[in-house]
């Protein structure tokens, strides 16, 4: 870049533009002549028209270059957004008919187990019922044995109260006697 001690060219512009310049120099901290080259680097190098105001070079640059992020976007969206959301979607029902599935077989189970402990609660009452119906018989068991005895002593008893003399037709209404009583029972 060029300092103050090599001017080879002089260049003149009139007294608004030079207030224009003093003011753009000053914002930016340069002097003058460094920041007139600054603004001769700027357009050599980006190449742009300096009496394009609206930049339309840089505009139509920008189109060109949104145009080609657009086409890269679809392109990414066929090859690899578009097939992820049709595999996540498949993925998803499927998961859908797997969580039906379990949850079906798991009210299955559940159904079940209620049944067979329902059935359990009913058969233990059952079993209750029957121990009940076991431990009367058994007291009746008892009674009755008691009860025979003491027919069976009253027996031996009244015989032994007969004597030689005793008919038979006593010893055998004694006989008829024990039986009706053991009837009874």
């Amino acid at each position: 870049m060029s300092t103050k001690d090599n001017y080879s060219k002089t260049l003149r512009f009139s007294t608004e533009t030079d207030e224009k310049l003093s003011k753009l120099s000053q914002k930016f901290s340069l002097s003058k002549f460094q920041f007139f080259n600054k603004m001769v680097e700027y357009f050599h190098r980006t190449k742009k028209d300096p009496s394009d105001i609206n930049d339309e070079v840089l505009k139509n640059t920008l189109v060109k270059n949104h145009d080609t992020y657009i086409r890269f976007i679809r392109a990414q969206e066929e090859k690899i957004l578009i097939p992820v959301k049709t595999e996540v979607d498949r993925m998803v029902q499927s998961q859908i008919k797997i969580l039906d599935c379990f949850n079906g077989q798991v009210l299955k189970a559940n159904r079940d187990l209620l049944n067979n402990q329902q059935a359990q609660v009913e058969k233990s009452e059952e079993m209750q019922q029957l121990m009940k119906t076991i431990a009367e018989k058994l007291e009746t068991k008892e009674s009755l044995k008691l009860k025979f005895q003491y027919i069976l002593n009253q027996y031996a008893k009244a015989r032994e109260n007969f004597g030689f003399t005793t008919s038979v037709k006593e010893k055998e209404e004694l006989v008829q006697e024990a039986r009706q009583m053991v009837a009874k029972l």
